[in-house]
């Protein structure tokens, strides 16, 4: 029996490559985010403080399914309500502040340049090549 021809991977652009790079790997600074916020107490008392880690948890798995949905400019903009979540979390960890400006800086820097990457190479492949 002959084997089946490869499917063809759809073409990603620098956008959607960029962002869920910065996204996959904020997911695992988010999961150790909530061990800090259940290692060090942060939750008010009238909060169990295992909801840290179920939040850390929460918020690293909707980052890994962000990461495969930034093909979409709506899955652009959940990356930067992630971003804004983390952010919040500064008022708990004051630390992870210092992380939602470094990943919120990876994640501008990967989306701005990347649409910007991917208006570059959409402008050379639409226009026709020029004889040596």
């Amino acid at each position: 029996m002959p084997a089946k021809p490869a499917r063809a991977r759809r073409p990603r652009g620098a956008a959607e490559s960029l962002a869920s790079i910065v996204l996959t790997f904020e997911a695992v600074i988010a999961f150790l985010g909530g061990l800090a916020i259940f290692g060090l107490d942060a939750l008010p008392e009238s909060v169990p403080q295992w909801w840290g880690v179920v939040g850390g948890v929460a918020v690293a798995l909707l980052m890994l399914l962000t990461a495969g949905l930034v093909r979409y400019r709506w899955g652009i903009a959940v990356g930067w309500l992630l971003q804004l979540i983390v952010a919040l979390g500064a008022f708990l960890v004051p630390a992870l502040l210092f992380v939602a400006i470094i990943f919120g800086g990876m994640y501008a820097y990967a989306t701005i340049k990347g649409s910007s990457l991917d208006r570059i190479n959409a402008k050379r492949a639409a226009s026709p090549t020029e004889p040596a």
